[in-house]
């Protein structure tokens, strides 16, 4: 009797193709030349990038900011160029993009909805004290001239100046005057600084513009003046009309007399209440909260739009779902002929972008020379999109010409799921059609579609394009203390407060943000419940 040994390496069976092919496909994602080297190019120019971003940061006094963005790609080097961490390698791309759109995004709106961040209110204190000193100045008459060199490094300009009395100082916007050494001199002139990049006069040619509207301060102390240039070649002093004082807190124009002081608004402010703009940014509490319900300029268009958004929401899902369903049951009828050519012409309006259908709509119903007026209704003066009632029942109507096909396919795939032995033993029954169809077809439709009428209604409760390309949220509310029109929804209200207008209000206009966002939860959380949906598809 023979006894053969399992682990003897002269019983093993030979391998097989399939055995072989798996080897090499193995061994080739394992690595090899030419994955570790664009491997390192693609991690070194990622850390490259961290690198400038974190310099850019540091200039902008975001040291937190650059001590993540340098954690990140340290982070990236060590996950992808370590054995293993297979996991890791395919979850880093996307939750640094989650972090990035999704959280971020969400926290810092949570953040600005906390601030009196606008247009007037973007910046820090001592950046409207330089602006507010920078909007008044004046030259001083006789003032000495500076020597001037234009440097650049990292893509921001600077002041390389001689003094009168010799010294050479370099600055730039918001950076005072400091006294440098060991620049390149020519004649008694600095004409270039150790690494820095001195323009010549092309290069100042191409940026006199920008180069113009520079403001140097001459020290921390802005009422000392600001260093300015005509030609790029010279630099003279100015002063502003405001004066500063940083310990009191004002600001006093030196020609009327008049005392601004911060009385803790974001805006130096007058006795008779009158502000210096710009302000600054500063956190205001629940103010914007407030404002949205309590000042009347604003609380009555907010509730006017809030209204019109539930019932454009509602409607829009309403009459898809029913113009959906109808259409698939009578192409769900087997009498029904050539029902694929028609389902092909039911579902164009649903391949065509959103935006495009609403800006041809807008165009058919324009009240001048609109399709609909001149050829429907033989010349008719009909204002579709200018009057408050047309505008808004022309935005349901197109809205259904969109949606239906979306409804139809959903609805139609429904109905074919439900399984025709049940309907024929309510038929065997006594059951008549529309029994059939209201006691067993459509509670099983709705277990199917139920969620899906959920996300359409929070889909239409934000739906943007369809409102601002067909009527811009028009006509506009002249008495509203905000920029809001008749046709307006939460989601353009919110557009036009932050983006729209001459001037901007950020805070407000996250608040808003979060509000939807609070609505949109609830009325989700509650619908699901109510219909038990997801545990009915589980």
């Amino acid at each position: 009797m023979t006894i053969t040994d399992d682990h003897d390496p002269s019983t093993t069976a030979p391998p097989t193709k399939r055995s072989r092919r798996a080897a090499r496909i193995a061994e080739a994602a394992g690595g090899g030349w030419g994955l570790v080297l664009t491997k390192i190019v693609v991690l070194g120019l990622i850390v490259a990038l961290a690198l400038y971003a974190a310099l850019v940061l540091i200039r902008m006094d975001q040291g937190v900011p650059a001590i993540i963005v340098l954690a990140v790609a340290a982070l990236a080097v060590w996950i992808y160029f370590g054995r293993g961490r297979l996991p890791a390698k395919y979850l880093m791309p996307g939750l640094i993009f989650l972090f990035v759109f999704q959280v971020f995004a969400a926290f810092y709106t949570g953040y600005v909805a906390f601030t009196n961040y606008g247009t007037g209110h973007n910046s820090t204190k001592e950046s409207a004290v330089n602006a507010l000193m920078l909007s008044a100045q004046e030259r001083v008459p006789d003032s000495s001239s500076y020597g001037l060199t234009i440097v650049e490094q990292l893509g921001e300009f600077s002041f390389l100046v001689t003094a009168p009395d010799g010294d050479v100082l370099l600055g730039g916007d918001e950076r005072p005057l400091e006294e440098v050494d060991g620049a390149d001199m020519d004649g008694g002139k600095a004409v270039g600084l150790n690494g820095y990049t001195t323009l010549d006069f092309g290069g100042i040619v191409a940026n006199q513009e920008q180069l113009a509207a520079m403001s140097v301060p001459i020290s921390d102390d802005p009422n000392d003046g600001f260093l300015r240039t005509p030609d790029g070649s010279s630099a003279y002093v100015y002063t502003s009309k405001l004066s500063y004082d940083d310990a009191a807190g004002t600001m006093t124009d030196t020609r009327s007399g008049v005392v601004y002081s911060d009385i803790g608004t974001g805006a130096f402010t007058a006795s008779d209440g009158t502000e210096l703009k710009p302000g600054w940014q500063i956190v205001v509490g629940f103010d914007n909260f407030t404002r949205a319900f309590s000042e009347e300029s604003i609380r009555g268009p907010f509730l006017s739009v809030l209204v019109w958004t539930f019932v454009f929401a509602f409607l829009s899902v309403f009459t898809c779902f029913a113009l959906g369903l109808f259409l698939a049951i009578v192409f769900n009828d087997p009498r029904m002929k050539s029902k694929k050519y028609y389902r092909v012409v039911m579902i164009l309006p649903y391949a065509f972008p959103g935006f495009l259908s609403a800006l041809v709509w807008a165009g058919m119903m324009n009240q001048e020379f609109g399709f609909l007026n001149v050829a429907v209704f033989g010349g008719a003066d009909i204002p579709w999109l200018t009057n408050e009632w047309l505008a808004k029942a022309s935005i349901i109507l197109v809205n259904l010409w969109l949606g239906f096909p979306y409804m139809f396919l959903i609805c139609t795939g429904a109905l074919q799921s439900i399984p025709e032995d049940v309907q024929e033993a309510a038929r065997v029954d006594g059951a008549n059609a529309w029994q059939v169809f209201r006691s067993i077809k459509l509670p099983l439709l709705f277990v199917a579609v139920a969620p899906l009428l959920i996300s359409s209604f929070a889909f239409n409760f934000n739906n943007f394009s369809l409102i601002y390309m067909l009527t811009g949220g028009g006509p506009r509310d002249v008495t509203a203390g905000v920029n809001v029109g008749a046709t307006d929804i939460l989601i353009t209200m919110v557009y036009k407060v932050a983006f729209v207008g001459s001037s901007s209000d950020y805070g407000l206009a996250s608040a808003f943000s979060i509000i939807i966002f609070i609505l949109v939860a609830t009325i989700s959380v509650i619908a699901f419940r109510r219909t038990k949906a997801l545990e009915d598809l589980n």
